[in-house]
């Protein structure tokens, strides 16, 4: 079994690496924002409490999320393993994310950061756009739709580029997300966790040093 972490800024590549990852070793892969779409479509009570929050405009709190990631990470489809994507996000979440896998008996296999530098984030951010109906992403130097305008997934015809990707809005949104993602790092560092991956390589190569690190886990 593999339990995964996977940091990294917007635009590092974790996304492509995921999809990889989900191909190979069939890990579960959970989304923070598809965990509450589907605990409050289910109206499980967690869902029920983290709706309550987001209906009033207010930010769930920590341990609110917390719960929705251990109902996930209870459920029975996680047999070989999961990646967590959008959680943990700051050092709060992580002890409680630790405590968390501590009572499932689920440690964490290891923690992978791709990392890129400013300019060439911001470079990829602002070439990326999404198709309209699925939401699948592209980016008009390293990944265009195999037939133009049209999406690979879906076979849709309209695309879009979400407002935080427009140049002038990256910038501010690396920094932001930098500050959370750098004492992360640390605290898997210090646990022994963590192995840093050089994101602006290509998709091969990322992922060639990424399947070099679990490998030897499975």
């Amino acid at each position: 079994m593999i339990n995964l972490i996977l940091l990294g800024l917007p635009g590092a590549g974790k996304g492509t690496a995921s999809e990889r990852i989900v191909d190979k070793y069939h890990l579960t892969h959970i989304s923070t924002g598809d965990m509450f779409r589907e605990a409050m479509a289910n109206k499980t009570p967690v869902g029920l409490e983290a709706k309550g929050f987001m209906d009033k405009g207010n930010l769930v709190p920590d341990e609110v999320t917390a719960k929705l990631v251990e109902e996930r990470l209870s459920q029975p489809d996680i047999v070989a393993g999961f990646i967590l994507d959008g959680f943990p996000r700051t050092t709060a979440q992580a002890e409680l994310l630790t405590d968390i896998l501590d009572r499932l008996n689920k440690p964490l296999s290891s923690v992978i950061a791709l990392e890129a530098t400013e300019k060439v984030l911001i470079n990829r951010l602002s070439a990326r756009f999404m198709c309209k109906q699925c939401g699948a992403t592209y980016n008009k130097f390293t990944k265009k739709p195999r037939v133009e305008g049209t999406c690979d997934r879906c076979g849709a015809h309209t695309f879009y580029q979400r407002e935080d990707d427009k140049p002038e809005v990256v910038k501010n949104r690396l920094e932001v997300n930098e500050k959370m993602n750098a004492p992360l790092k640390d605290f898997y560092q210090k646990q022994g966790l963590l192995t840093v991956i050089n994101g602006e390589q290509g998709p091969d190569v990322v992922f060639a040093a990424v399947d070099a690190v679990l490998s030897k886990i499975n």
